[in-house]
């Protein structure tokens, strides 16, 4: 049987810190590497990200202005039949590949990848129970896919920066047939997340503590190579066998990231002017009642939340603030 090639689009913007981590993951995929295409299409970087990308590949390009021009056209140079994007502070698990071709072949043509969150401190954990209950609901957005469900989709709209992973995903749902690559214990992979011994808590970068003043500096990259295999080799250092996406947030700013969500809500009215008025999933991805409870509860999931009180008050809090940050920011315009 002849397998799939495989291309792995990857963007970035002053990522030196998180990129090797990336693609050191895609490089110890189980999948053949002479079918495996890594694509990394960089914007602008003023740091060593695009240096330490061409240690992976030559396949190394400079596109603006945001994610969705970047994507279009890392896809545009693919020559792969199974397509994958992925942030560049995004790490997988040894067989996320070869079970998406899998998956593939058997009639889907996109999947979710189930998405951890790293980190140690109280809002990465927070973010990551929040993450636990997105997966391959309206909140995601498939990762893989073939390359005929991708132009019928019509790729990336270019038009908007934030929710265009939700109009993709909405295109692709309404055209392909979709599926979840796999489930996972949050319990389990969170105490081995916690365990990894170059995780740290937030506000701390991954790989060595930062040195005292005077000290040398760390190399741009901060990889910790051993961090990106123990990623990678998941599930056989765990014995599970879940292919997994870690997305790092172990260096979690609270302002940051409410700035960061505040900045991606700027393209929320042109999103949903797209989609016709009363569309069932806007109104779940923008309503009060489902992004606070319903995908919360939805599925059985309610008992996650009486199992964990602390992270469930701390996802609360977080989504709280999130939305009066955006609230204020609209009042502003």
């Amino acid at each position: 049987m002849t397998l799939d090639r495989v291309s792995v689009v990857v963007t970035t913007r002053n990522e030196a810190r998180n990129i090797g981590n990336c693609l050191e993951s895609v490089k110890a995929q189980g999948y053949p590497a002479e079918l495996v295409e890594i694509i990394v299409v960089d914007n602008a970087s003023t740091d060593d990200t695009q240096a330490i990308a061409r240690r992976y590949t030559d396949k190394v390009f400079d596109k603006g202005p945001e994610r969705s021009a970047q994507r279009n056209f890392g896809f545009a140079q693919a020559t792969g039949d199974v397509l994958v994007f992925l942030d560049a502070d995004m790490i997988l698990s040894a067989s996320v590949l070869e079970r998406s071709v899998a998956m593939l072949r058997q009639g889907y043509d996109a999947l979710y990848i189930p998405e951890i969150v790293l980190g140690r401190g109280f809002f990465p954990t927070v973010r990551r129970f929040e993450r636990s209950f997105y997966d391959a609901t309206v909140i995601d957005c498939v990762r893989a896919f073939t390359r005929r469900a991708f132009d019928q989709a019509g790729g990336f709209d270019e038009s908007l920066t934030g929710p265009e992973d939700w109009d993709f995903d909405k295109r692709m749902r309404a055209s392909a047939r979709v599926g979840l690559l796999s489930t996972y214990d949050f319990d389990r992979v969170d105490a081995y997340v916690r365990s990894l011994p170059g995780t740290p808590r937030a506000g701390a970068g991954l790989g060595p503590e930062t040195p005292r003043a005077g000290a040398a500096k760390a190399p741009a990259q901060d990889s910790g190579p051993e961090l990106a295999a123990r990623l990678a080799g998941y599930e056989a250092l765990s014995r599970d066998d879940r292919p997994l996406l870690f997305h790092n947030e172990a260096a979690f700013d609270l302002w940051r990231y409410l700035t960061k969500k505040t900045y991606y809500g700027g393209s929320f009215e042109a999103y949903i002017a797209k989609w016709p008025a009363g569309d069932a999933d806007i109104r779940r991805q923008f309503g009060a009642f489902y992004r606070f409870f319903g995908v919360f509860l939805e599925n059985g999931r309610w008992r996650r939340l009486l199992s964990h009180p602390r992270l469930t008050f701390g996802m609360y809090f977080l989504r709280f603030l999130v939305g009066l940050s955006y609230l204020l920011d609209k009042l502003k315009r």
